[in-house]
């Protein structure tokens, strides 16, 4: 069984009464009299919980405190303070973004014991999803839909391989992410990843970009210079968009995939690149040959191991797990304030929606919402969508349809894809949650 830890934070009076009491249930206590002793505590410890005393304290020690918390997201911190101290605005405001709760003085302790139970299973949740985002982040995709499940093993088959890869799919539909976790998933992991994107490279640029340039080549070159395909020996080269690679730099390339040389701007001898070559783009290149527009030798080389990401549209129910996961990374890495998660409505906006800017539509959506929510659960008016009213316009057969997805979706989603807790939510058996899975297409995945 998990050891139970509290972090006692500016306890200088009663601390030993404190202490007595929570020892006595259970709880490994870590005692700490001010904010720099309470970071070297949690770094070496990992509490799960923190007691807070708070103070009316002048704004710049509210800061420090509120840098502290901030840092130290993955404690569920409950607050003790006298009542007169939350007519401090700016105190209100630091409970209201960063605890989990908070008790009036004098304690009393029965009701303490009951949120400091409460915060520690929350924590335990939150562990279990940071372990989930982590794990599925080793590859980059989260989700458990069908088509993302049947894109990560065919991304595990390509990976062992040294053969190109042509990766197809729409715009923001994550085909870089795909790229990466081939890469990560290779023998070529502890070599370099370069990404490039062969449509934002200026025309009279892109030749010495890609190969590199010797010293005196050209007007301005007054160094030599390691092209990019260089630059990622050992490891991998994506070139995203190659479409938009210009016809006379599709042959160079085409002689880079056939002899691993190349040969740079103003230099008479080749050079060996071992560089494994991703590339991706997403337009047809079929029509792109069949138009004049991409050579048709240089198709066939990278269409070796085809790969096609899904559009978000295909794979509807992993809409709120990516929307978890965004959300999460966005208030670790620039937000301050303490967003709890979204609301049924904007759920229910968010699976109605048609996304036809797919997994980067739903990352920025999020990013704004965090931005201009000023509640606790995000709600549809703040990511920018609709409530659907009604299901007008699409038949009845369908509309239950869709709801049934949804719900199964939203559920699983909750209880962290528990079968038994999700068929109990739904009131169905577990049979017949595995045979409705199956009918929309909804994987298990790793539980």
């Amino acid at each position: 069984m998990e050891r139970r830890k509290v972090l006692c934070v500016g306890w200088e009076e009663h601390s030993s009464e404190v202490t007595e009491h929570l020892r006595a249930g259970g709880w490994e206590v870590l005692a700490s009299p001010d904010l720099a002793t309470m970071q070297r505590i949690q770094a070496q410890q990992h509490a799960q919980v923190g007691v807070l005393l708070l103070k009316n304290s002048p704004p710049e020690r509210l800061g420090s405190l509120e840098q502290c918390l901030r840092l130290l997201r993955n404690v569920e911190w409950v607050g003790v303070c006298h009542a007169e101290a939350l007519n401090s605005a700016a105190l209100r405001e630091l409970v209201l973004s960063y605890l989990f709760d908070y008790h009036t003085q004098p304690v009393d302790w029965r009701i303490l014991d009951l949120t400091l139970g409460h915060a520690f299973r929350r924590a335990q949740l939150r562990r279990r999803d940071n372990e989930y985002l982590q794990t599925a982040g080793c590859m980059g995709m989260v989700g458990h839909s069908a088509a993302i499940v049947r894109l990560q093993q065919q991304v595990r088959k390509v990976a062992v391989t040294e053969v190109p890869v042509l990766i197809g799919g729409e715009s923001g539909s994550g085909k870089e992410l795909a790229a990466r976790a081939i890469h990560q998933c290779s023998p070529r992991a502890r070599g370099p990843f370069i990404a490039i994107n062969c449509g934002s490279i200026a025309p009279s640029l892109i030749h010495s970009e890609l190969f590199g340039h010797e010293r005196g080549s050209f007007t301005g070159a007054t160094a030599g210079r390691q092209g990019l395909i260089e630059s990622a020996s050992g490891g991998t080269i994506f070139l995203d968009e190659i479409a938009d690679l210009p016809l006379e730099l599709q042959t160079n390339l085409l002689r880079f995939l056939q002899e691993h040389t190349i040969h740079r701007v103003g230099s008479t001898r080749n050079l060996h690149v071992d560089a494994r070559v991703i590339a991706a783009s997403h337009v047809d290149l079929a029509d792109a040959v069949a138009s004049g527009r991409f050579r048709d030798d240089l198709f066939y080389r990278l269409n070796v191991l085809p790969l096609a990401v899904p559009s978000l549209r295909e794979r509807k129910s992993d809409v709120p797990e990516l929307a978890q996961h965004f959300l999460q990374r966005c208030m670790a890495d620039k937000h301050q304030r303490r967003v709890e998660g979204f609301s049924q409505q904007a759920m229910t906006a968010m699976m109605s929606h048609g996304w036809p800017g797919n997994v980067r539509e739903l990352c920025n959506r999020v990013q704004r919402a965090i931005v201009m929510t000023d509640q606790r659960l995000i709600t549809p008016a703040d990511l920018g969508l609709a409530v659907e009213s009604s299901a007008i316009g699409i038949g009845l057969d369908a509309a239950r349809t869709t709801a049934e997805r949804d719900a199964i979706a939203l559920t699983l989603g909750r209880v962290h894809r528990n079968i038994t807790h999700a068929a109990r939510e739904l009131g169905i058996s577990r049979m017949t949650l595995y045979r409705l899975m199956d009918k929309h297409g909804i994987a298990l995945g790793a539980e």
